[in-house]
This record gives C-alpha cells, structure tokens and sequence, in this order.
C-alpha cells in the first residue's frame, strides 16, 4: 500500500464537520465516497483534524493507502474526483508521502482566520459574523499580545472534550481592519477543539468593552471554559492553512 496526502477545500455551510458521524452529512463521508468510486478501491481518509459544523476550510488535508503505486499516471483523477464531489468540495491536489506521514500528527503548524463584518452583507452572510456597533481592534489586538504569552488554554477548550493536555504553541495572534471587514489570523502547532472561536468570542468582549484586559488575562489563568466568553458563530471560522515538513513528501519514487 502506498500512502498519499489529499489536499481539499470546502465550504462547511450543509456539513456537520469534517468527521464522519452516524446519520450525519460530513465532507469526510463526501471524500470517501469519491475516491471509493473514482479508485475502485476501498478507501478511508485520516483528517488533519476536526471542524465542527459550519466551519470552512481553504485548505484542508487527509491521507489515505491506495493500492496504486502512483496516483499521478492516473489521467485526470483530480478532475474526475471534482466532477464526482458536490459543489462545495474541491481537491486541489494529490501527493505521494513516506509511509509513516499522517495528516494530523505530521503537520508542523495550522493556521485559521476568522472573518468579522461591520455591516450586513449578504453575499458574505454564510463567510463571517456580523456585529453591528463599536468594536476596538486595537484592544482586541491588545488581547492577542496577552494571548501570545501563555500556551495552557484550557479557558477556550469545550467542556470534556478527550485531548490529553490543552498546551498549545501559539506562534502568531493579530487583528486586521480592511473597510468594513475585520479578520483575525492565529497560528499554532496545534487546537483545541472549540479554541478559535472561544478566543474570538471573548475577545470581542475586550473590543466591545464588556471585559478589560485585567479580566481577560484572567480568564486565561483560571483555566475554566465557564470564565470565558461565548464561542463566535461557526461561520466565520475557516482553516487557510496547514504546514508540513518537506521531507515527507515523495518528489521521486
């Protein structure tokens, strides 16, 4: 069995997540399938991770065995598999990896944005929250700065949920203003479940003046999810990237 790494993107709006999950539409149901028909083989991917419902990703990856040496000889199979998917589910592309490679535990580092709009915008209604009224990036850009020193994040983990330790490596927290669209970009090594939005949620509590940033560095050191804020709606979370080490991926057999 050869092991390859399959790169996707999907709009998580009609999906319960990424998992599969008993009578539930899931993109991983969706991918399995198509492979299965398009590859006639049986097949089952391993994600990167989990979304939860309505989460995006512009970048998402799996990795499943094929009994087929090189999928690359196989003529038009991103086409094939694409024309196969439902319209909110792309592959973009298929690499050939070194046998021990895993979509989640070889990733070096994940990458999310969260999209915020002042203004309601129909065409960006499934994409981003919409909060009307004052917000103050440069104190939720305060917040980050906070954030940034600590790595236990207990605080913004869902309740009882099966991760052995909640220590992430957080590498880079920031806020960004473009017209009436506000994005916040984190990138670490690994999330919680749950994590992004929780942040996002009570950071916007900083920025709205519900919290100080006394209370928010607070939250953090009480490791406790009911100290924190509301997790922001799914829709506005979307996985952009995912890094891996090169020397996993098989240029030449």
């Amino acid at each position: 069995m050869t092991r390859y790494f399959i790169f996707i993107s999907y709009r998580g709006t009609s999906y319960h997540g990424w998992q599969v999950q008993p009578n539930s539409v899931t993109v991983q149901k969706n991918l399995d399938k198509a492979l299965n028909v398009i590859l006639n083989e049986p097949i089952s991917t391993t994600g990167a991770g989990r979304t939860d419902a309505g989460v995006h990703a512009l970048v998402f990856c799996a990795h499943f065995d094929s009994k087929s040496h090189d999928l690359s000889i196989r003529k038009n199979l991103i086409f094939k598999l694409n024309r196969f998917l439902p319209d909110d589910i792309s592959v973009t592309s298929i690499k050939k990896v070194v046998p021990d490679a895993h979509a989640r535990f070889s990733a070096i580092s994940r990458t999310y944005k969260y999209y915020i709009s002042r203004v309601k915008d129909p065409f960006f209604n499934d994409s981003g929250w919409y909060l009307h009224g004052s917000i103050n990036t440069g104190l939720m850009n305060d917040a980050s700065g906070i954030l940034s020193e600590y790595s236990d994040f207990t605080s913004f983990c869902r309740l009882h949920s099966d991760t052995s330790t909640n220590v992430c490596r957080l590498f880079s927290a920031r806020w960004e203003e473009t017209g009436n669209r506000i994005v916040f970009t984190i990138k670490a090594d690994r999330f919680l479940r749950n994590m992004v939005r929780a942040i996002v949620g009570t950071m916007v509590d900083v920025g709205t003046g519900k919290i100080t940033l006394k209370e928010f560095k607070d939250i953090i050191l009480a490791k406790d999810r009911c100290r924190a804020g509301k997790s922001a709606p799914a829709k506005g979370l979307c996985l952009v990237e995912i890094e891996y080490p090169e020397e996993i991926f098989c240029i030449k057999d």
